[in-house]
């Protein structure tokens, strides 16, 4: 049998206040009889018998009403949390009560955990509709080419060639997209011995720059790695390696005018410091706060010939999070862009 809390509550406590009264009753008469006569005591019993029935009566309905108030809070939780599992979209939240107790404490971190479990729903949902828009296209396209070519295209070698060749491009694409995907997931799930994980930064970005300046010969590029010998951050090295890289490789993909790049470094007492400038296009000011969205690009047109997925960005700012950075970035339309990246340095050898 399925009693309810209130029942239950106000039982344990009305029994609580009866059983004080009794004790409290008892050494009353008991000590009453040493000093009274038996018509005294006898009357005094009375009394206490009657007392302590408008007490148990009293206990029981101060009790009902209390646990009643406790539970209403909680009643209204559960109510909530129900049409959330009906309705798993819903904006429904709890109503926060005035006063600013446990069940206050208890019902705005709910709420919290509502809000985020709604906007990670909401993000997974806009994830899922946009990779589905992402692989329609070359899917399309891979699916025209082979159309074509199995019902007339293959006998002309030209057109043949052609095919093939955007074909193998869409697949490139579909494999740097499924690629960039897997990262994104990766992310989420980074294990706790990564977090754990120290990079010497210096001779990193030393290795960083080098490599860029073979990729991309035509390219001016401004290096200067300011970052004090022997300093330690705490990131793992592929990670953060990864990070530069995203934005360095956005860096020369908007600078196809003035072929010039800034790329600084740096350590204060507290943080490295990486600050990578390009002299290109530019990001619409209305626009600074979505580049960091999933498939979000400024130049969608552009984005696409160049082999832009929209995924290197917000890769590269969930990474910086989990280890507890900061990226951002600025920008003037027609100017060029700058990003600044921000790590925690790793205490030990700062202070050596």
């Amino acid at each position: 049998m399925r009693l309810s809390i209130k029942i239950k509550w106000t039982v344990f406590i009305s029994f609580i206040i009866l059983f004080a009264y009794v004790v409290v009753s008892y050494v009353s008469i008991d000590t009453l009889r040493s000093v009274a006569s038996e018509h005294v005591t006898y009357n005094f019993i009375l009394k206490i018998i009657i007392i302590g029935v408008v007490v148990l009566i009293a206990g029981i309905i101060v009790s009902y009403v209390s646990v009643s108030t406790v539970l209403r809070s909680i009643y209204s939780i559960n109510d909530t949390v129900d049409r959330i599992n009906k309705k798993p979209d819903s904006d429904a939240r709890i109503k926060l009560k005035r006063d600013k107790d446990e069940i206050y404490d208890l019902t705005v971190n709910i709420n919290k955990m509502l809000d985020r479990m709604q906007n990670y729903t909401n993000q997974q949902k806009e994830f899922v509709g946009n990779v589905s828009h992402e692989l329609r296209t070359p899917v399309a396209v891979l699916n025209g080419h082979l159309s074509m070519l199995q019902r007339w295209g293959k006998d002309d070698p030209k057109i043949l060639e052609d095919s093939i060749n955007s074909s193998l491009q869409e697949l490139k694409r579909m494999e740097s997209l499924i690629q960039e995907m897997l990262d994104l997931t990766r992310i989420e799930q980074i294990d706790e011995d990564y977090l754990n994980q120290v990079t010497e930064a210096k001779p990193l970005f030393d290795q960083i720059y080098n490599d860029f300046v073979l990729l991309h010969p035509d390219f001016h590029i401004n290096f200067d790695n300011d970052v004090r010998d022997g300093s330690f951050v705490k990131i793992y090295r592929n990670h953060l390696e990864q990070i530069v890289i995203i934005l360095l490789d956005n860096a020369f993909k908007y600078s196809k005018d003035r072929k010039e790049i800034n790329f600084s470094t740096s350590t204060n007492s507290n943080e490295l410091e990486v600050a990578i400038q390009d002299f290109g296009q530019g990001i619409p000011k209305k626009e600074l706060k979505q580049i960091f969205n999933r498939f979000y690009r400024v130049d969608k047109a552009r984005s696409r010939q160049q082999g832009g997925n929209g995924l290197g960005l917000s890769i590269a700012k969930r990474l910086v999070e989990v280890y507890k950075g900061t990226l951002t970035v600025e920008s003037v339309e027609g100017s060029g862009t700058v990003f600044k990246l921000e790590l925690p340095l790793k205490i030990e050898e700062r202070d050596k």
